[in-house]
């Protein structure tokens, strides 16, 4: 394939089922006649509403159960679910997106193994839950926290019967996959905020999360297209194994980095300095959801046409920049105005969050520079990348950002986060360039910083003629021109690629031909 076939991805021929797989992929069931582009994006749709749907209800029952519990109660909670959410990490090996990428002739036959494989893994996983609970315990000083722990425990152990969820997921029947996803966070809220209300306490959360994990399971396992059975064959077990180990890797590894943040930040930085970092990872946490809808809803039209590079290369420049788009002005803009955010909304409790806060922005814009390599890995089964990923991770933790926290405390972990985010984005660069013919991450680069170069001298230029004290007027104002700039700039830089998107948007919410 040629450079210039790469370079011009919009020149690809249309992406109509038939054109791509054939009718008969089962995957092309739900396209219909819109296309995959469009049909992937109807995805992207039905997935923002879910989400901001899922966020709503999760709020209103946070601010219930605060209005009823106590702020010790919830603390007690909070520790049980930081120590079931880290372990749980250790649970995400893949075997959802092994099943997804899969081609195999009998699909049921393949859920079968899937689902055999999950349930094998999970019953040895209880296993690390047996022993990791009361180390937990230990290590917080509250063994109290081991018998509620291992109640909530339980939900993990029902969590395979949640796989007929998969099969709307690979044939992207996105609607189905997410109504069946919502019986979860439904039914929790419910019955949480019921028990809660009724005086129940922590107890209150913790049968609310179990309850939503087995209705989940329940409605899973009767709605399923195929029928649960036992399947096993070491082919199919070696080629899973093959691809979850690297992930498994690279979950541990991000488990040894927070985890080791937590405990020498406790040492070196106290709990104003945890608060700080907690903070900080939250603005992470909110980037990372909404670059999940983009991963999660083109992960199995990825898989689709995985044969087709040029396809691929398509798709990941395109899905990149919609990402940059947003990304990049939210992570410069928090560098901006962190210092404002501070001073006029959270406090001066707050202001030894600042520096840290400025220096996640301009990482979390860096840091989703081919931010979807992962998509690709794992579509095309080379998933090994990832755990090369993880021990990067550990390594830069263990040389950089350890010694520097010890030495200079939140400015040394904001240097060991930058150091790994450049060392990841030369990763992911040398991979990706071996996956697309004459690929180079310093176009992309380019191309995420161009947009914003203007907002951001607009902002520096008016500081640098400011006199007097600063106002939170002048900072709204400020903020104003930045969003208006960089919506004006994004617009001047991406104009053919917005107008791409809305044609696809168009052809999603078109009603299909029957």
């Amino acid at each position: 394939m040629s450079k210039e076939a790469l370079a011009a991805p919009e020149a690809n021929p249309p992406d109509e089922a038939g054109e791509l797989l054939g009718v008969d992929d089962d995957r092309f069931a739900a396209v219909g006649q819109r296309g995959l582009r469009a049909h992937a994006a109807q995805g992207a749709i039905v997935t923002s509403t879910f989400n901001i749907g899922y966020a709503a209800l999760g709020m209103v029952q946070r601010v219930v159960v605060a209005a009823y519990l106590s702020a010790s109660a919830f603390g007690f909670w909070g520790l049980i679910v930081t120590a079931l959410v880290t372990i749980s990490w250790l649970k995400q090996v893949g075997v959802s997106d092994k099943y997804v990428q899969q081609d195999e002739e009998d699909q049921e036959h393949a859920f079968q193994r899937a689902f055999t494989l999950e349930l094998v893994y999970t019953l040895g996983f209880t296993v690390v839950i047996a022993v990791a609970i009361p180390l937990y315990g230990l290590m917080y000083g509250r063994p109290s926290i081991i018998f509620p722990a291992f109640v909530l425990s339980l939900g993990l152990l029902v969590t395979p019967l949640q796989s007929p969820i998969w099969i709307a997921y690979r044939q992207m029947r996105y609607l189905r996959q997410r109504v069946l996803e919502a019986i979860n966070p439904v039914v929790t809220a419910i019955v949480t905020i019921g028990l809660v209300i009724a005086g129940a306490g922590y107890w209150g959360l913790i049968i609310g999360s179990l309850a939503g994990t087995f209705a989940s399971a329940i409605v899973a396992v009767l709605s399923s297209p195929y029928k649960l059975a036992l399947r096993f064959d070491r082919r199919s077990a070696r080629e899973y194994f093959t691809f979850s180990w690297p992930l498994f890797l690279s979950n541990a590894s991000s488990l040894v980095v927070v985890q080791g943040a937590i405990l020498v930040g406790n040492y070196t930085v106290g709990l104003a300095g945890l608060g700080a970092l907690a903070l900080a990872s939250s603005f992470s946490a909110f980037i990372d959801r909404v670059d999940g809808i983009v991963r999660i809803t083109i992960y199995p039209a990825v898989c689709a046409v995985k044969d087709r590079i040029d396809v691929l290369y398509e798709a990941f420049v395109k899905s990149n920049r919609l990402a940059l788009m947003w990304a990049v002005p939210f992570g410069v803009g928090l560098a901006l105005f962190a210092p404002d955010l501070v001073d006029f909304v959270l406090g001066s409790r707050w202001e030894v969050a600042t520096g840290l806060l400025q220096a996640f922005g301009l990482i979390l814009a860096t840091r989703q520079i081919a931010f979807n390599w992962v998509v690709f890995m794992s579509a095309i089964g080379n998933t090994r990348p990832l755990a090369i990923n993880g021990v990067l991770q550990i390594a830069v933790f263990a040389v950089v950002t350890a010694p520097l926290m010890l030495t200079l405390g939140l400015t040394g972990y904001a240097i060991g986060m930058a150091v790994t985010t450049v060392l990841e984005l030369a990763l992911r660069g040398w991979f990706l360039s071996r996956l697309f013919t004459g690929f180079n991450i310093v176009s992309h680069v380019v191309r995420a910083i161009a947009p914003i170069v203007v907002p951001v001298a607009l902002v520096l230029g008016l500081r640098w003629l400011e006199t007097g004290t600063r106002s939170a007027g002048t900072a709204l104002g400020e903020l104003a021109l930045y969003l208006v700039a960089t919506v004006a700039s994004t617009l001047l830089f991406e104009r053919r690629f917005i107008i791409e998107l809305m044609g696809y948007l168009r052809g999603a919410v078109r009603p299909a031909a029957t």
